[in-house]
C-alpha cells in the first residue's frame, strides 16, 4: 500500500503540470478520483504503453476535459444528427469564424468529413491525423492567457493549440466519421525522450491500437511507441489511471 500512496504523490504532481491539470487542492483532487486504494491495487488489467490500468466512471476531478465537452455540446457549428454508422453534418448555420489563416474552418473540416465518408478505417485514421497535424502548434498562454486550456474542436479550428487540442480534434473528427468512442481516449503521457507531459489520440481497432499524435506525421501502432509513459487516458464515459 505504501507503493500506491507513492504512485498516487507522484500522479499527481505530474497531473497539475500535465496538459490537463488539476485545479483542485490535492485532498479534493484525489477524492474525486473516483477511485479508493484498494480498488486501484486490484482492479487493475493490462493498459497502454505496456501499463496496467484501472478504470473508473467518476468524472469530476477533469474539470478541464469536462469544460471541453460542455463547450462541444453547445457550438451551434458542431451539432449533427447520427443516422447509422455514419453522422450528417448540417449546412453551417451562421457566418463562418474566420480562422488566423484568413480560411473557414468549419467548412474545411465539413469538406474533410464528407471526403472521408466512404473510406476505409485505415484512411480516415491517416487523413485526419494529417490535416489536424497541419495546424500550427501554439501554447496554452499564447494562445489563451492561461497555462492549460482544453480547446473545443472548433476552438482549435480557428485559433490551433496544442498537444491535448491536436488530440481532442482528432477525436471528434473520427466520431463524426461513426467511430465509437468507446474505442477512442485521449491518453495523457510523460515523454521520457523529453521529459516533458504530452498528450495523444489512442483508437482501438480489434486487437491492434493505434496512436494518432502531433509529433507524429503518420499513424502508429501503439506498441512501436516505446518513449510514452501514460499518467491516464480519458474519454466521454470513463477514465483509466496508468501505472508502470
Amino acid at each position: 500500500m505504501y507503493n500506491i500512496f507513492l504512485f498516487l504523490s507522484l500522479l499527481f504532481s505530474l497531473v497539475i503540470f500535465s496538459p490537463a491539470q488539476a485545479d483542485q487542492d490535492r485532498g479534493s483532487f484525489f477524492d474525486q478520483f473516483g477511485m479508493d486504494l484498494l480498488q486501484i491495487s486490484q482492479n487493475t488489467t493490462p493498459g497502454l504503453f505496456g501499463s496496467t490500468e484501472t478504470m473508473s466512471r467518476q468524472m469530476a476531478a477533469f474539470k478541464k476535459w469536462q469544460g471541453m465537452l460542455n463547450r462541444h455540446s453547445t457550438t451551434e457549428e458542431i451539432r449533427w444528427v447520427s443516422k447509422g454508422p455514419k453522422a450528417v453534418i448540417p449546412k453551417r448555420p451562421q457566418p463562418c469564424l474566420i480562422s488566423r489563416r484568413n480560411h473557414c474552418p468549419s467548412d474545411d473540416w465539413r469538406e474533410l468529413v464528407k471526403s472521408l465518408e466512404h473510406e476505409d478505417f485505415a484512411a480516415m485514421l491517416d487523413n485526419v491525423n494529417r490535416h489536424m497535424n497541419n495546424s500550427p502548434y501554439i501554447t496554452d498562454i499564447i494562445n489563451w492567457g492561461i497555462s492549460d486550456y482544453w480547446s473545443s474542436l472548433f476552438q482549435f479550428l480557428r485559433r490551433d493549440g496544442d498537444c491535448e487540442d491536436y488530440a481532442i480534434a482528432k477525436y471528434f473528427s473520427l466520431k463524426a466519421l461513426g467511430v465509437d468512442e468507446n474505442n477512442m481516449r485521449i491518453a495523457v503521457v510523460q515523454d521520457t525522450n523529453l521529459d516533458v507531459p504530452h498528450a495523444v489520440l489512442v483508437v482501438f481497432e480489434g486487437d491492434k491500437t493505434w496512436v494518432l499524435d502531433n509529433q507524429i506525421p503518420y499513424v502508429v501502432r501503439e506498441k512501436a511507441v516505446l518513449h510514452y509513459r501514460p499518467l491516464y487516458s480519458i474519454n466521454e464515459h470513463a477514465w483509466w489511471l496508468h501505472r508502470n
